[in-house]
């Protein structure tokens, strides 16, 4: 079959977008990537097609405000040619990028949604998406957040009315549901079912598929010399300016007794970082080849770095520095496989604490070990395919 994949530019949305269409191409399909001209080789490295998404200004600027989905109505109606080219079976968009599906759903072509990340759909008792709150262990603290539904539910119906109005202008009728963005025939989640809460009721079409990885190949690096514990230091390539927890790290760890590993991400550092003689600082390098080797990763909490981190079977300590980080670090402490630390608290003596708790409890380290496993024994990109494929001839049978 044919299928076309779009995905907002970014690596923790493109990566997962990336891995799900290799996973379809080596089932035997023919797959077309719609995304950032910057991913343009290593899409086309990997066997698929690719086609350059509409790149658009989508906040508002000084003198310019713009409309509620503005850019999406603009990158829509630049997409109806691709569908109409393609004539795709099926087209599968990330969570940020509606532009495809939308232009998708004109033609009538089934829609499905890869959500790479922790679902962000509220369930019953569950604390506001993204706050860095856990959920609650007893019945008081499921009542107290429920408390706030009716406040969450007004901004979730806001968003609708704002979506169906951005649907009305494509021609499409308006939708009585929230969370309208996220297909109801497929929604992937692409996360570890166990960093997953709970929920009473199904959500309609929703699966937990696992990680879908995918990163550019690169050489591997040389690792601190030594047999400590390896403590790998991997800070967000878009967060931290300033290089707060790489240098709050390098300076805590130097008087343990461990190896460290540290990249700048070619953000080079200005001033310098000062390196202490039980570590090593790296341009840039690869955590598919480097996190097996490793005991600790310590992160900001993005989505993909936790997940890299978790099959590799390393406990994560988690400094979350800007949206869904908060929530993947309150994850993480909630299914015992790593430290959360509060954003404010980027000390060297911190974290020290933090590492030092993260090698000297056994839990954690097993727990991290089991998520790996399970990981190991359920080919994510498999299953997620399987289910494309089934949403595909689902429609066609339909027609």
């Amino acid at each position: 079959m044919k299928v076309l994949l779009g995905a907002f530019g970014d690596p923790g949305h493109t990566f997962p977008i990336i891995a799900l269409g290799r996973a379809l191409h080596d089932r035997g399909h023919e797959v077309v990537v719609q995304t950032w001209r910057r991913w343009q080789p290593q899409v086309e490295a990997e066997g698929l097609g690719f086609s350059a998404a509409p790149e658009y200004d989508v906040f508002p600027t000084l003198g310019r405000a713009l409309k509620p989905y503005e850019a999406v109505v603009r990158a829509a109606r630049d997409t109806q040619p691709l569908i109409a080219e393609l004539a795709p079976d099926v087209v599968v968009a990330d969570i940020l990028t509606l532009a495809p599906a939308l232009a998708a759903e004109r033609s009538g072509i089934p829609v499905g949604t890869l959500i790479p990340h922790v679902d962000p759909r509220p369930g019953a008792g569950f604390p506001p998406y993204s706050i860095g709150a856990r959920l609650p262990r007893t019945p008081v603290g499921r009542r107290a957040w429920g408390a706030m539904d009716g406040v969450l539910r007004r901004g979730l119906e806001q968003g609708r009315d704002e979506l169906n109005d951005t649907r009305v202008r494509l021609g499409l009728p308006p939708q009585d549901h929230v969370h309208g963005g996220i297909s109801r025939q497929l929604s992937l989640v692409a996360t570890l079912p166990q960093l997953e809460y709970p929920r009473a009721e199904p959500l309609p079409g929703r699966y937990v598929v696992g990680p879908l990885q995918w990163e550019p190949p690169s050489d591997p690096v040389e690792l601190p010399e030594g047999d400590g514990p390896l403590v790998l230091v991997a800070p967000s390539t878009s967060q931290d300016g300033d290089h707060r927890l790489l240098r709050a790290a390098l300076a805590g760890l130097a008087d343990l007794p461990v190896r460290v590993l540290a990249t700048w991400n070619r953000r080079l550092p200005d001033p310098p970082v000062e390196v202490p003689p039980n570590a090593r600082l790296v341009e840039w390098l690869s955590y598919a080849r480097t996190m097996p080797a490793c005991d600790v990763v310590v992160c900001h909490g993005g989505h993909g770095t936790v997940l890299r981190a978790l099959t590799s079977g390393c406990v994560v300590v988690a400094l979350p520095a800007a949206g869904d980080m908060n929530e993947n670090a309150a994850r993480i402490d909630w299914a015992g496989c790593g430290v959360r630390i509060p954003r404010l608290a980027a000390t060297p003596r911190t974290l020290r604490l933090a590492v030092g708790r993260a090698l000297g409890e056994p839990s954690l380290a097993r727990r991290a070990r089991e998520l790996a496993a399970w990981s190991a024994a359920h080919d994510a990109g498999d299953r997620a395919a399987e289910l494309v494929e089934e949403l595909a001839l689902s429609a066609a049978a339909s027609r």
